[in-house]
C-alpha cells in the first residue's frame, strides 16, 4: 500500500495537543518524516514516541511559535538536516476566550487570540514560505473552526481571530502559487477526543459544560449527528498535504460534520 507523504518533511506546531498529536500521528503514517514543535518536551516527546513504535520517524524540538529567530532558525536546521521542508501545519494555542458576549468582554481578550493567532501563523508560514519558494513546492497549512465565516453567538474571541489567519492564508496562497507551493486551512470544531475538562474550562471558564455535555450540544447542532473526530482531521490534513490535492489552495475545507454548512 502506497504511503501518501513518503519522503516529505512535515513540521507541526502544537504538536504536544491533542489534535496536533493526532495529525502527526497520521502524516507518519502515510511516510512523512514528523518534526513535532511546542514549547513542552514532555508532551511532544510521548507523541515522538507513539511514532517510534510504528516504525516511522519524529523529531522533537521545543520553542514558541510566537518567536520569530526560534522559528527561522529551526527551519533552516530541519532544512540542513532533513533536506527540505514540505509541509508546514500551525495548530498553537491562541489564548481564545469564549462564553462571553463580545460587548462585555475585556479588549485584552479579545485581541489575545486575534494577535497571537496571526502572529503565530505568519512567523511559522513565512519561514516555511522561504524556503518551499526556492524548492517550488509545498503546502502551508492552518486550521480553525470556522466562526470567522459562519457567526456564531458566544465564540468570542475566536471569530475574530479565526477571520484574520483565514484572510492572511489566501492572500499568502495568492502570493506563493505562481512558485509552486500551495495554502490551505481545515475547518473544525468540538473534536471529540479534545473536549476534556481542562481545555473546556481554559476556554469557556469556570461555567463551561461537561466533556459530555458538549459533545452532545455540538453533535445536536452539526447536520451530521455527531462531532468531528481526530481521525477525521487527521486523514483531510493529511490529504491537503499530499500531492493528491496538488490542485486546492487559498481555501479552508470543512471538517466540522456539518456544524457550519458552507
Amino acid at each position: 500500500m502506497s504511503k501518501h507523504l513518503e519522503g516529505k518533511n512535515a513540521i507541526v506546531y502544537g504538536a504536544g495537543g491533542g489534535i496536533g498529536a493526532g495529525v502527526a500521528r497520521t502524516f507518519a503514517r502515510e511516510g512523512a518524516r514528523v518534526h513535532l514543535v511546542g514549547r513542552t518536551r514532555e508532551t511532544l516527546q510521548a507523541v515522538a514516541e507513539e511514532i517510534a513504535a510504528t516504525g516511522a520517524t519524529a523529531e522533537v524540538a521545543v520553542l514558541d511559535a510566537l518567536d520569530e529567530r526560534a522559528v527561522d532558525e529551526h527551519v533552516r536546521q530541519v532544512v540542513g538536516t532533513a533536506g527540505s521542508v514540505d509541509v508546514s501545519l500551525n495548530l498553537i494555542a491562541r489564548g481564545d476566550v469564549q462564553g462571553t458576549p463580545l460587548h462585555e468582554m475585556a479588549t485584552d481578550d479579545v485581541l489575545r487570540a486575534v494577535v497571537n493567532g496571526l502572529r503565530s501563523n505568519f512567523i511559522t508560514a513565512r519561514a516555511a514560505a522561504r524556503q518551499m519558494v526556492g524548492q517550488r513546492s509545498g503546502v502551508i497549512l492552518h486550521l480553525n473552526s470556522a466562526s470567522g465565516a459562519a457567526a456564531m453567538p458566544g465564540m468570542g474571541s475566536t471569530g475574530p481571530a479565526d477571520a484574520a489567519t483565514e484572510s492572511l492564508m489566501r492572500y499568502m496562497a495568492a502570493e506563493l502559487g505562481p512558485h509552486g507551493v500551495r495554502v490551505c486551512g481545515i475547518w473544525t470544531a468540538g473534536v471529540a477526543e479534545t473536549l476534556t475538562p481542562g481545555k473546556l474550562t481554559e476556554v469557556g471558564g469556570e461555567s463551561a459544560p461537561a466533556p459530555r455535555t458538549a459533545e452532545e450540544l455540538i453533535a445536536g447542532m452539526a447536520a451530521l449527528r455527531r462531532t468531528p473526530t481526530l481521525a477525521d482531521v487527521g486523514e483531510v490534513a493529511a490529504f491537503l498535504a499530499s500531492d493528491r490535492a496538488a490542485g486546492i489552495t487559498g481555501t479552508m475545507v470543512n471538517v466540522t460534520c456539518g456544524l457550519v454548512l458552507r
